[in-house]
């Protein structure tokens, strides 16, 4: 299957290792060389995906395993 940035299905998202099992609240990722990373609500996989590129995804993280979000 040919990868898109649509969400479809079968595109190369992955589920986040800290999504809580069975509760629906799950961040998927894929990463696509001419759209960045791209960010998900597994809830809502066909809505579109917010993209960010490389440096701006590791600024997330970054600030994420900071605890510089109320998560």
């Amino acid at each position: 299957m040919t990868s898109s940035p649509t969400g479809k299905p079968g595109t190369g998202w992955r589920k986040s290792s800290r999504s809580q099992g069975g509760s629906g609240n799950c961040v998927e990722t894929a990463h696509f060389p001419a759209h960045g990373i791209l960010i998900r609500d597994s809830k809502n996989p066909d809505e579109r995906p917010l993209a960010l590129a490389p440096g701006m995804w590791r600024v997330l993280v970054t600030a994420i395993k900071d605890n510089q979000y109320d998560l």
